[in-house]
Protein backbone atom coordinates (compact mmCIF):
# COMPACT_ATOMS: atom_id res chain seq x y z
CA UNK A 1 0.00 0.00 0.00
CA UNK A 2 1.29 3.24 -0.93
CA UNK A 3 0.36 6.66 0.69
CA UNK A 4 0.34 9.80 -1.12
CA UNK A 5 -0.40 12.71 0.79
CA UNK A 6 -2.13 14.85 -1.92
CA UNK A 7 -3.88 17.84 0.22
CA UNK A 8 -2.92 18.31 4.24
CA UNK A 9 -4.37 21.70 4.33
CA UNK A 10 -8.05 22.66 5.80
CA UNK A 11 -10.80 24.32 3.99
CA UNK A 12 -8.70 27.55 2.87
CA UNK A 13 -5.17 25.77 2.62
CA UNK A 14 -1.70 27.27 3.52
CA UNK A 15 -1.13 29.58 2.23
CA UNK A 16 -4.01 31.24 2.69
CA UNK A 17 -5.37 33.37 -0.28
CA UNK A 18 -4.79 37.04 0.72
CA UNK A 19 -3.19 36.39 3.87
CA UNK A 20 0.07 37.77 5.09
CA UNK A 21 0.62 36.20 8.14
CA UNK A 22 3.67 34.98 9.52
CA UNK A 23 3.17 31.24 8.74
CA UNK A 24 1.70 31.95 5.37
CA UNK A 25 4.69 33.94 4.44
CA UNK A 26 6.95 31.25 6.09
CA UNK A 27 5.09 28.75 4.02
CA UNK A 28 6.02 31.37 0.56
CA UNK A 29 9.27 31.59 1.87
CA UNK A 30 9.60 27.52 2.13
CA UNK A 31 7.84 26.81 -0.88
CA UNK A 32 5.44 24.63 1.47
CA UNK A 33 2.17 24.02 0.11
CA UNK A 34 -1.34 22.51 1.85
CA UNK A 35 -3.82 22.44 -0.57
CA UNK A 36 -7.48 21.39 0.48
CA UNK A 37 -7.66 17.48 1.86
CA UNK A 38 -7.42 14.38 -0.42
CA UNK A 39 -5.15 11.07 0.02
CA UNK A 40 -4.28 8.87 -2.91
CA UNK A 41 -3.74 5.02 -1.49
CA UNK A 42 -2.10 2.91 -4.32
CA UNK A 43 -2.30 -1.21 -4.39
CA UNK A 44 1.06 -2.31 -5.83
CA UNK A 45 -0.42 -5.60 -6.01
CA UNK A 46 -3.07 -4.68 -8.45
CA UNK A 47 -1.79 -1.73 -9.87
CA UNK A 48 -5.57 0.44 -8.90
CA UNK A 49 -5.53 3.23 -7.03
CA UNK A 50 -8.00 4.45 -4.39
CA UNK A 51 -8.50 8.60 -3.79
CA UNK A 52 -9.95 9.65 -0.62
CA UNK A 53 -11.78 13.00 -0.95
CA UNK A 54 -11.80 14.98 -4.24
CA UNK A 55 -9.91 18.62 -3.43
CA UNK A 56 -11.14 21.30 -4.79
CA UNK A 57 -7.63 21.26 -6.12
CA UNK A 58 -7.84 18.28 -7.58
CA UNK A 59 -5.82 19.43 -10.97
CA UNK A 60 -3.17 20.91 -9.31
CA UNK A 61 -2.41 18.01 -7.00
CA UNK A 62 -2.20 15.74 -9.64
CA UNK A 63 0.24 17.95 -12.12
CA UNK A 64 1.82 17.95 -9.25
CA UNK A 65 2.59 15.02 -7.36
CA UNK A 66 3.51 11.64 -9.34
CA UNK A 67 0.74 9.19 -8.69
CA UNK A 68 -1.94 7.96 -11.34
CA UNK A 69 -5.43 8.91 -11.77
CA UNK A 70 -8.06 7.14 -9.31
CA UNK A 71 -9.89 4.25 -10.41
CA UNK A 72 -12.12 4.27 -7.56
CA UNK A 73 -12.63 6.95 -5.05
CA UNK A 74 -14.31 7.38 -1.68
CA UNK A 75 -15.92 10.50 -0.17
CA UNK A 76 -16.08 10.88 3.44
CA UNK A 77 -18.47 14.02 3.90
CA UNK A 78 -20.46 16.55 1.30
CA UNK A 79 -18.19 20.36 2.61
CA UNK A 80 -16.83 21.66 -0.52
CA UNK A 81 -13.00 21.25 0.22
CA UNK A 82 -13.78 17.52 0.42
CA UNK A 83 -16.28 17.46 -2.61
CA UNK A 84 -16.55 19.98 -4.93
CA UNK A 85 -12.85 18.90 -6.73
CA UNK A 86 -15.42 15.95 -8.21
CA UNK A 87 -15.87 17.81 -11.46
CA UNK A 88 -12.38 17.53 -12.37
CA UNK A 89 -12.54 13.99 -13.40
CA UNK A 90 -14.41 15.21 -16.23
CA UNK A 91 -13.08 14.17 -19.88
CA UNK A 92 -10.10 12.25 -17.90
CA UNK A 93 -12.30 9.41 -16.64
CA UNK A 94 -13.81 6.83 -18.99
CA UNK A 95 -15.43 5.34 -15.73
CA UNK A 96 -15.33 5.79 -12.22
CA UNK A 97 -16.84 3.97 -9.20
CA UNK A 98 -17.60 6.44 -6.28
CA UNK A 99 -18.35 5.16 -2.55
CA UNK A 100 -20.02 7.46 -0.10
CA UNK A 101 -22.64 6.50 2.86
CA UNK A 102 -26.11 5.63 2.72
CA UNK A 103 -27.22 7.10 5.94
CA UNK A 104 -29.31 9.89 5.55
CA UNK A 105 -28.56 13.16 7.19
CA UNK A 106 -31.66 14.58 8.99
CA UNK A 107 -30.18 18.25 8.39
CA UNK A 108 -29.89 17.17 4.69
CA UNK A 109 -32.46 14.89 4.36
CA UNK A 110 -30.33 12.57 1.71
CA UNK A 111 -27.38 10.28 2.46
CA UNK A 112 -23.59 11.66 1.00
CA UNK A 113 -24.15 9.12 -2.22
CA UNK A 114 -27.39 10.64 -2.60
CA UNK A 115 -25.60 14.26 -2.71
CA UNK A 116 -23.10 12.94 -4.85
CA UNK A 117 -25.67 11.91 -7.11
CA UNK A 118 -27.64 15.14 -7.45
CA UNK A 119 -24.67 17.47 -7.79
CA UNK A 120 -22.69 15.85 -10.04
CA UNK A 121 -25.94 14.25 -12.25
CA UNK A 122 -23.90 15.66 -15.36
CA UNK A 123 -20.88 13.26 -14.65
CA UNK A 124 -22.51 9.95 -16.59
CA UNK A 125 -19.26 8.65 -16.61
CA UNK A 126 -19.15 8.12 -12.80
CA UNK A 127 -21.25 5.82 -10.71
CA UNK A 128 -22.05 6.26 -7.31
CA UNK A 129 -22.06 3.47 -5.21
CA UNK A 130 -24.12 2.85 -1.76
CA UNK A 131 -22.16 1.67 1.41
CA UNK A 132 -23.46 1.23 4.99
CA UNK A 133 -21.42 2.55 8.07
CA UNK A 134 -19.47 -0.68 9.52
CA UNK A 135 -19.94 -2.52 7.06
CA UNK A 136 -16.81 -3.61 5.20
CA UNK A 137 -16.89 -3.40 0.74
CA UNK A 138 -14.04 -4.41 -1.35
CA UNK A 139 -12.39 -1.09 -3.50
CA UNK A 140 -8.95 -1.74 -5.62
CA UNK A 141 -8.36 -4.83 -3.50
CA UNK A 142 -8.62 -2.94 -0.31
CA UNK A 143 -10.94 -4.06 2.19
CA UNK A 144 -12.85 -0.35 3.21
CA UNK A 145 -15.38 0.50 6.04
CA UNK A 146 -16.63 3.98 6.78
CA UNK A 147 -17.10 5.01 10.65
CA UNK A 148 -19.37 8.07 11.69
CA UNK A 149 -16.97 10.39 13.31
CA UNK A 150 -18.45 13.69 15.14
CA UNK A 151 -18.11 16.70 12.53
CA UNK A 152 -21.72 18.74 13.26
CA UNK A 153 -24.38 19.21 11.62
CA UNK A 154 -23.25 16.91 8.62
CA UNK A 155 -22.59 13.39 9.07
CA UNK A 156 -19.47 12.92 8.11
CA UNK A 157 -16.96 9.66 8.23
CA UNK A 158 -13.73 8.30 8.95
CA UNK A 159 -11.96 5.25 7.25
CA UNK A 160 -10.18 2.22 7.88
CA UNK A 161 -8.59 0.86 4.74
CA UNK A 162 -6.70 -2.56 5.14
CA UNK A 163 -5.01 -4.84 2.38
CA UNK A 164 -6.26 -8.03 3.04
CA UNK A 165 -3.25 -10.10 1.77
CA UNK A 166 -0.52 -7.97 3.45
CA UNK A 167 -2.19 -6.72 6.30
CA UNK A 168 -1.20 -2.98 5.56
CA UNK A 169 -3.45 -0.43 7.52
CA UNK A 170 -4.42 3.20 6.71
CA UNK A 171 -7.19 4.73 9.17
CA UNK A 172 -8.37 8.40 8.74
CA UNK A 173 -9.91 10.32 11.51
CA UNK A 174 -12.18 12.31 8.75
CA UNK A 175 -13.23 15.94 9.93
CA UNK A 176 -14.04 15.39 13.31
CA UNK A 177 -13.49 16.56 17.10
CA UNK A 178 -12.11 14.05 19.84
CA UNK A 179 -15.17 12.18 20.57
CA UNK A 180 -15.23 9.53 17.91
CA UNK A 181 -17.48 6.99 19.21
CA UNK A 182 -15.83 3.67 20.70
CA UNK A 183 -17.45 1.57 17.91
CA UNK A 184 -15.98 3.56 15.35
CA UNK A 185 -12.17 3.55 17.27
CA UNK A 186 -12.47 -0.39 17.56
CA UNK A 187 -12.38 -0.20 13.60
CA UNK A 188 -9.66 2.42 13.34
CA UNK A 189 -7.77 1.14 15.93
CA UNK A 190 -4.17 -0.84 14.94
CA UNK A 191 -3.23 1.24 11.94
CA UNK A 192 0.10 1.29 10.59
CA UNK A 193 -0.37 5.03 10.09
CA UNK A 194 -3.30 7.19 10.94
CA UNK A 195 -4.41 10.68 9.26
CA UNK A 196 -5.52 12.17 12.28
CA UNK A 197 -7.37 16.07 11.76
CA UNK A 198 -5.69 18.75 13.32
CA UNK A 199 -6.76 21.90 12.32
CA UNK A 200 -5.34 23.80 15.50
CA UNK A 201 -3.37 24.10 18.65
CA UNK A 202 -4.98 23.38 21.77
CA UNK A 203 -3.79 27.35 22.23
CA UNK A 204 -5.91 28.44 19.69
CA UNK A 205 -9.26 27.63 21.52
CA UNK A 206 -8.83 30.17 23.37
CA UNK A 207 -9.96 32.58 20.56
CA UNK A 208 -12.78 30.21 19.38
CA UNK A 209 -16.32 31.87 20.59
CA UNK A 210 -17.41 28.60 22.49
CA UNK A 211 -13.81 27.84 23.35
CA UNK A 212 -12.60 23.78 23.82
CA UNK A 213 -13.49 20.24 24.47
CA UNK A 214 -12.90 16.87 25.52
CA UNK A 215 -10.55 18.29 27.97
CA UNK A 216 -7.70 15.68 28.99
CA UNK A 217 -6.43 15.50 32.63
CA UNK A 218 -4.21 18.26 32.52
CA UNK A 219 -7.08 20.43 31.02
CA UNK A 220 -5.82 21.05 27.66
CA UNK A 221 -8.91 20.66 25.05
CA UNK A 222 -8.55 17.88 22.04
CA UNK A 223 -11.54 19.78 20.83
CA UNK A 224 -11.47 23.18 19.16
CA UNK A 225 -15.06 24.18 19.27
CA UNK A 226 -17.60 21.55 18.01
CA UNK A 227 -16.29 20.53 14.59
CA UNK A 228 -12.45 19.42 14.52
CA UNK A 229 -9.81 17.92 16.66
CA UNK A 230 -6.79 20.19 18.02
CA UNK A 231 -3.35 19.00 17.59
CA UNK A 232 -3.37 17.65 20.94
CA UNK A 233 -6.54 16.02 20.50
CA UNK A 234 -5.20 14.44 17.19
CA UNK A 235 -1.78 12.96 18.67
CA UNK A 236 -4.26 11.45 22.12
CA UNK A 237 -6.26 9.91 19.44
CA UNK A 238 -3.07 7.99 17.70
CA UNK A 239 -2.21 6.91 21.11
CA UNK A 240 -5.39 5.17 21.66
CA UNK A 241 -5.81 3.76 18.56
CA UNK A 242 -2.19 2.45 18.83
CA UNK A 243 -1.41 3.79 15.41
CA UNK A 244 2.41 2.98 14.80
CA UNK A 245 2.65 6.67 13.00
CA UNK A 246 0.41 9.54 13.23
CA UNK A 247 0.25 12.48 10.89
CA UNK A 248 -1.37 15.13 11.22
CA UNK A 249 -3.79 16.51 8.08
CA UNK A 250 -6.91 19.16 7.43
CA UNK A 251 -4.51 21.71 9.27
CA UNK A 252 -4.82 25.14 9.32
CA UNK A 253 -3.08 28.95 8.83
CA UNK A 254 -3.33 29.22 12.42
CA UNK A 255 0.05 27.09 14.03
CA UNK A 256 2.52 29.62 15.31
CA UNK A 257 5.39 29.43 12.07
CA UNK A 258 8.06 27.70 14.26
CA UNK A 259 5.34 24.84 15.06
CA UNK A 260 3.21 24.97 12.04
CA UNK A 261 5.59 22.73 9.70
CA UNK A 262 7.33 20.37 12.61
CA UNK A 263 6.43 17.31 12.94
CA UNK A 264 3.79 15.22 13.65
CA UNK A 265 2.15 18.43 10.95
CA UNK A 266 2.05 16.82 8.07
CA UNK A 267 2.28 18.80 4.62
CA UNK A 268 1.48 17.56 0.71
CA UNK A 269 3.86 15.31 -0.91
CA UNK A 270 4.62 12.79 1.98
CA UNK A 271 4.49 9.03 0.87
CA UNK A 272 4.11 6.16 3.07
CA UNK A 273 4.77 2.71 1.45
CA UNK A 274 2.97 0.17 4.26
Amino acid sequence: MRVTLLGTGDTTGTPTVGCDCDTCREAHERGIERTRFSVHVENERTDESLLVDFSPDFRHQFLTQEVPLPDEALVTHIHFDHLDGLGNVYRLLDDLDVHATDEVDPVTGESVADTIRSKFDYLDRIAVEDQTPFESFRACGFDVTFVPVVHPPLVCYGVAIEDPETGAKLSLSGDSTYAIPAESRDVLRGPDLLLAEAIVPASVCEYHPIGGDDYDEDGVARTFGTKHMTREGAIALGEDLDADVTRLVHVAHYYPPEEAFEDPLAVDGEVYEL
